[in-house]
């Protein structure tokens, strides 16, 4: 199973709209599963999404995720498989 974990800047204060539009999104995705949090420091968000298709991952991560209005910036970690 391919993981990665998504570091994520907001607009000040849209934090917690970005945490729910994330929620839909992914609701609707059947074959990846996801724990996100708000978080204080550097980023506003992190957001771990795991799945048997690293193709989906990086779609919904370049097509999605990162396409939400109010997303600053990201900072995406795939986990090398293997090492974990």
């Amino acid at each position: 199973m391919s993981t990665s974990y998504i570091l994520i800047n907001s607009d000040l204060g849209t934090d917690e709209a970005i945490i729910e539009k994330i929620k839909e999104i992914l609701d609707g995705e059947k074959n990846i599963q996801y724990e996100i949090q708000g978080v204080y420091g550097v980023y506003d968000i992190v957001l771990k999404l795991s799945s048997d298709d690293i193709n989906t991952l990086r779609s919904t991560i370049t097509n999605k995720i990162r396409k939400i209005t109010s997303v600053q910036s990201t900072l995406t970690m795939m986990v090398i498989e293997g090492q974990e």
